[in-house]
């Protein structure tokens, strides 16, 4: 579904990525480790349009998509949520959801004037998605709460119902575990199991090693830029030298 072949990224004289290879199927769920800094990040943005890369292509579902920016790249069915929340604070989770729908005929002028009809249908559809995605994650009976009256973790989940608003066919989560306790652990687990039970292909940057071994198919480790080591989860935990790069240890 999504494929990534020889991406590379610098910043000044800084390669913050080297040579990347990543392939995500529909239906598996990825994890991609490494220590702070290894460039987890920076290939989701780059895979995603928000950063450029200097060098590679990307290709989702059979389409060369590198030089598309960010929001066509969506469009297209490339979802992702990112490590603090990004919500709008004034906005109830309600309408955080139908923001990021797309497609609304209310953003044409001339459907404001000769299609008011549609543009009625269109909200009361956004409206219901919306409504059924806060279900799932647990917070439709707070639809019309603030964002900023919310926990950290239950941001987070507002953040991953709005990344699954379009239906995406590829959603890349990063960190979605950071701050997150209780039972929203648990609706965040069944979340990214239904999807990847959908056949979403799902790709996810953590560092709680106890949600990697739960969830995940397959890992890639990255460190310094680069791709080290990719497997089953079993086998990369249970490799020293891998554990000694994420430690920062020599032994």
């Amino acid at each position: 579904m999504l494929q990534a072949r020889g991406l590379t990224k610098r910043f000044g004289g800084i390669v913050v990525a080297q040579d990347l290879d990543l392939d995500l199927a529909p239906g598996e769920v990825v994890a991609l480790i490494g220590p702070n800094g290894a460039g987890k990040t920076t290939l989701f943005n780059m895979l995603t349009g928000f950063v450029r890369p200097d060098q590679g292509s990307i290709s989702f579902a059979d389409r060369r998509i590198e030089n598309l920016p960010s929001y066509r790249r969506a469009r297209l069915g490339l979802a992702r949520t990112w490590q603090r929340p990004r919500l709008f604070e004034s906005l109830s989770l309600l309408d955080n959801v139908i923001v990021a729908g797309r497609d609304y005929p209310g953003e044409r002028l001339t459907n404001l004037v000769f299609a008011p009809g549609r543009i009625r249908e269109r909200e009361k559809a956004g409206h219901a998605e919306a409504m059924h995605l806060l279900e799932r994650v647990g917070l439709a009976h707070r639809a019309d709460s603030i964002a900023t009256q919310l926990s950290y973790g239950q941001q987070k989940l507002v953040g991953l119902a709005r990344a699954l608003m379009n239906d995406g066919r590829c959603i890349l989560l990063d960190e979605p575990m950071a701050g997150v306790e209780g039972r929203t652990v648990e609706t965040m687990k069944k979340v990214v199991r239904d999807e990847a039970a959908a056949g979403k292909a799902v790709c996810i940057v953590e560092h709680n090693i106890g949600f990697i071994r739960d969830m995940c198919d397959r890992a890639v480790f990255m460190f310094n830029g680069r791709i080290v080591a990719s497997g089953s989860v079993a086998d990369l935990l249970a490799d020293q030298r891998l554990t000694a790069l994420y430690f920062g240890s020599k032994s």
